[in-house]
């Protein structure tokens, strides 16, 4: 598994092929303000069998004013929207202890940054990679802050035509940071008919970088599919429970869910890693062909010299003798011996007509 920025670093390779596809399992606000239960998201991620857990880090004061309308009025308790995300944050002290948390449990730490102050906050913690919201993809400042560290970039494109992804991809480049790009729909949750898996070939032929998906369906299905396309990453929303609280239950993946996405994905790792030869694997079929395939075989019994007619031929198992695709090409030879019913033909009992 994965304990390193360079497991991003390695998605820069052929961006036909994902030699590992990372599966992020994202918090997002999941944990509504509790630190305990921010702790209980990783270990239930890390049990799902992801390679990455993932945060988002807003700072309520450098994020936003209070003309931010509610994206959808859930909350009970908070006022505003500027309320809520003040509830959503987490100390410094705090942060590093879910970075370490993480560490210990082999997961790769990430949190998306909303604001300049989040940004310098997550750069004294340390990640493995800077992933980019899909509405932060417009802001260049934000975008320069992070490319220039060096570290890989992961793209969300939920809100964005073709044209201000374009522009982040140019910008991301010219610092010469390693690049992935995220097929996403900014829909909670996501309908099949608007996930984009098309879209995962025409951001890896366009950009030639390795591609993925951030999902927001709330069920595996899109995740395995992006997998068997070559998608080099898959990010899923994580909930402990369908009856928990917050906007992005709906959108989610619960931890058993999880854990059969993340058997799925590397059980098609196998299968993409592994061809098969057709002509190969039938010559080693062999012994089962013998058993399951039919010869040419006698209706009834018959004297040597017999020349064989359509009435005395059939077709039965085993295959070990004259292939049934064959029983046209025995119909006017002779017998060699005199044979019982069922007999299976085979090129020594017969002989060219005289």
């Amino acid at each position: 598994m994965p304990t390193s920025s360079e497991a991003f670093v390695a998605l820069g390779g052929d961006p036909g092929t994902a030699r590992h596809t990372l599966v992020i399992g994202e918090v997002a606000q999941a944990h509504d303000g509790s630190l305990g239960l921010a702790h209980a998201f990783i270990d239930a991620i890390a049990d799902g069998g992801a390679d990455a857990v993932k945060f988002q880090t807003h700072v309520a004061a450098a994020e936003s004013t209070s003309e931010e309308g509610w994206r959808i009025k859930f909350s009970q308790q908070d006022d505003d929207r500027q309320a809520y995300w003040k509830r959503m944050e987490f100390t410094e002290p705090q942060w590093l202890g879910l970075k370490r948390h993480a560490d210990d449990r082999g997961l790769l730490f990430l949190s998306s940054p909303f604001s300049d102050h989040a940004f310098e906050l997550l750069q004294r913690i340390g990640l493995a990679a800077w992933k980019v919201a899909s509405g932060e993809l417009t802001n260049r400042p934000l975008l320069d802050r992070l490319a220039a560290t060096g570290l890989p970039m992961v793209l969300s494109t939920g809100m964005s035509p073709l044209t201000e992804i374009d522009a982040a991809v140019q910008q991301v480049r010219s610092h010469g940071s390693p690049l992935t790009v995220l097929q996403c729909t900014t829909a909670y949750p996501c309908g099949p008919a608007t996930i984009g898996l098309n879209l995962l070939s025409l951001f890896r032929s366009r950009y030639g970088c390795p591609v993925g998906l951030s999902d927001h369906s709330g069920t595996i299905y899109p995740a395995l599919a992006a997998t068997a396309l070559g998608a080099a990453l898959i990010e899923v929303h994580v909930t402990l429970s369908r009856q928990m609280f917050g906007p992005d239950v709906s959108a989610s993946v619960t931890t058993t869910e999880l854990r059969q996405l993340t058997e799925g994905v590397r059980y098609i790792e196998q299968m993409m890693a592994n061809p098969v030869d057709k002509d190969v694997a039938a010559a080693g079929l062999a012994p089962v062909r013998a058993l399951f395939t039919k010869s040419v075989v006698l209706t009834t019994a018959l004297d040597a010299g017999t020349v064989l007619r359509p009435e005395h031929l059939t077709v039965k198992k085993p295959g070990t003798g004259i292939p049934a695709a064959n029983l046209h090409l025995v119909v006017g030879a002779v017998l060699t011996r005199r044979m019982d019913a069922d007999s299976v033909l085979r090129a020594s009992d017969l002989e060219a007509p005289r």
